[in-house]
């Protein structure tokens, strides 16, 4: 299934295109609508009715057994859109509604309309149970909302200026989580420009983002523009899981999918985007079955997918703050940045780690206003014909310095150490080597970062380590890529032991408050489990990640039988 849900959407609103016309809207025998019969219930319609409607919670997918429904797109500024008919035999729904998230186009009857209606939970059933037929509506609904992305449609309006950071920023958060946008200039547009007039009463206020249900925020932070358009699924917080995954880099989204098509119930939390630091890459090309290489984002998104299809639930973006391993009731506690407690049986630390932060003055001032710690198509744009600083020597830095060298006049990549051997796969740096755009400059460290009239970034400052000499140019983007420290600040207190460089420690290197060891991926705290970057001694590659997060289920499945057993 090589669909990417993560696509960069177009620039014109009205640009559908169906070049998989046949697998985007597959047509259903009566035979394969009858097997489908006991997932769902029949719903009829009379002319004119919504089945769904734009900004609410879709009620699942529809099989239109007589009929015709019309399939249109609205946005927050009244814009309405045709996209497709459909008819009998044919089915509506799109990859959202595996979770019973918000509808993100309408579909009105047109004429009286008879429909199998077959909700969230018993979709996924479908897709399990009828496994050909499974295959063939699971890879529709995935071209779906390629489509969706592709036409810069079925979602948020942004108003801004592309070359704005933070239209950048929002973009790229969007975008990483696979949800439909599109992006308005008022210099260009005069809907949008009559808007900004409207609402943004200085720059900070900019980009202005338009919800499905026309509400206008105003720069917001990607937690609120999550929860306005509805990213973030209801779930009850009462649930007590069998599993809580922290963090959906490749260990987290490879322990959601093996746990549970396993069965177990599952909620995985993550306070950005799916993917981590690898859904960020943009290539990768020495991961085992593609030869030709895959981007992390859709080598992410299939894995998120198939998390959904088997029923975890994605509660992404969702922060924990902090850990509770006293099991007063019986389970762990999980408190999150809405305020509101989970729990669960077991819990994996799967948080990944991130890019460190160079010690320069202001350093936070510019982040995703000319300092990015990703390099994906939308930062692609904005450096384009640019020079443009790279900061980093290790595979994730190498990646994105063949990437940038396709769109920037030049990349100077700074690295401390005076080579790349020892950090970087030799076909990368080869690679890099035969580049004539990109400038390694060995044994150097940046120094700092200065702002132009508006606060943009707009000039670098660095200095070799073997001499006292600075140098400056005039930069509007800088990259880091540099090291990475383990995001396990949510873990203090709760006696999960970590190392001197704070990563969990794992295994026979540690032991439990009862003298009993660890198994392989258990901490010091029994049903706390560790996997991928943020554990003690993993090889922080992609392929160890999964196969940890593969790994740990079998250990999941036997902490859990002990637990169940009565005690003597």
């Amino acid at each position: 299934m090589s669909a990417d849900i993560t696509t960069a959407p177009a620039t014109g609103v009205n640009a559908y295109a169906f070049p998989r016309h046949e697998q985007t809207f597959p047509v259903l025998t009566p035979q394969e609508i009858e097997r489908m019969r006991r997932f769902g219930v029949p719903r009829s319609y009379r002319d004119g009715e919504a089945l769904f409607e734009t900004g609410t919670v879709g009620p699942g997918m529809f099989v239109v057994l007589s009929g015709t429904v019309a399939v249109s797109q609205r946005d927050g500024l009244g814009h309405v859109t045709p996209i497709i008919d459909q008819g009998a035999g044919q089915f509506l729904a799109e990859i959202g509604q595996l979770s019973g998230r918000l509808a993100l186009v309408d579909g009105h009857a047109e004429g009286d309309v008879e429909t199998l209606l077959i909700p969230p939970d018993q979709l996924r059933a479908l897709l399990v149970a009828e496994a050909e037929l499974g295959e063939r509506i699971m890879r529709a609904l995935i071209l779906r909302r390629v489509s969706l992305i592709q036409g810069g449609a079925g979602g948020p309006v942004l108003i801004g200026s592309a070359s704005l950071g933070d239209t950048a920023r929002l973009q790229n958060f969007l975008a990483r989580n696979g949800q439909p946008h599109h992006v308005l200039d008022p210099a260009t547009d005069k809907d949008a420009a009559d808007l900004v007039a409207r609402y943004a009463t200085s720059r900070a206020d900019l980009p202005l983002v338009v919800c499905l249900d026309g509400r206008v925020l105003r720069n917001p932070s990607e937690p609120e523009i999550a929860y306005a358009i509805g990213m973030i699924g209801e779930h009850n917080h009462e649930k007590l899981y069998d599993v809580a995954v922290v963090g959906s880099g490749p260990a987290g989204l490879a322990t959601a999918v093996y746990a549970a098509s396993e069965g177990l119930s599952v909620a995985v939390f993550d306070a950005r985007a799916f993917g981590g630091q690898a859904g960020a890459s943009a290539r990768i090309e020495n991961y085992l079955g593609f030869p030709t290489g895959i981007s992390g984002q859709a080598l992410a998104g299939r894995a998120f997918n198939q998390a959904q299809k088997f029923g975890a639930n994605m509660l992404i973006p969702v922060s924990i703050r902090s850990l509770d391993c006293s099991r007063t009731d019986g389970a762990f506690g999980l408190a999150t940045d809405c305020g509101k407690n989970m729990r669960a049986k077991s819990v994996v630390v799967a948080s990944g780690a991130r890019y460190r932060r160079p010690e320069i003055a202001n350093l936070e001032k510019f982040e995703g206003r000319g300092v990015w710690y990703w390099a994906s198509p939308i930062e692609g744009k904005l450096c384009l014909g640019q020079d443009v600083v790279l900061v980093g020597g290790g595979n994730s830095a190498g990646q994105a310095a063949v990437f940038l060298s396709g769109h920037a006049r030049k990349v100077y990549m700074v690295i401390r150490g005076g080579g790349l051997g020892a950090s970087m796969s030799r076909y990368l740096i080869e690679r890099i080597e035969a580049t004539d755009n990109i400038e390694l400059m060995f044994n150097t460290e940046l120094v700092g970062l200065e702002s132009d009239d508006d606060a943009s970034l707009a000039r670098v400052r660095w200095r070799s380590r073997l001499g006292p000499e600075e140098h400056s140019l005039d930069i509007r983007n800088v990259f880091l890529f540099v090291g990475a420290d383990p995001a396990t600040g949510w873990l203090d207190g709760c006696g999960v032991m970590v190392d001197r460089g704070g990563f969990v420690v794992t295994g026979a290197q540690c032991k439990q408050k009862d003298g009993q060891q660890a198994s392989p991926l258990e901490t010091s705290v029994p049903g706390v489990f560790a996997v991928g970057d943020v554990r003690s001694g993993s090889v922080k590659r992609v392929g160890g990640a999964i196969g940890e997060g593969a790994q740990v289920v079998a250990a999941l499945h036997g902490y859990l039988a002990d637990a169940m057993k009565p005690s003597l």
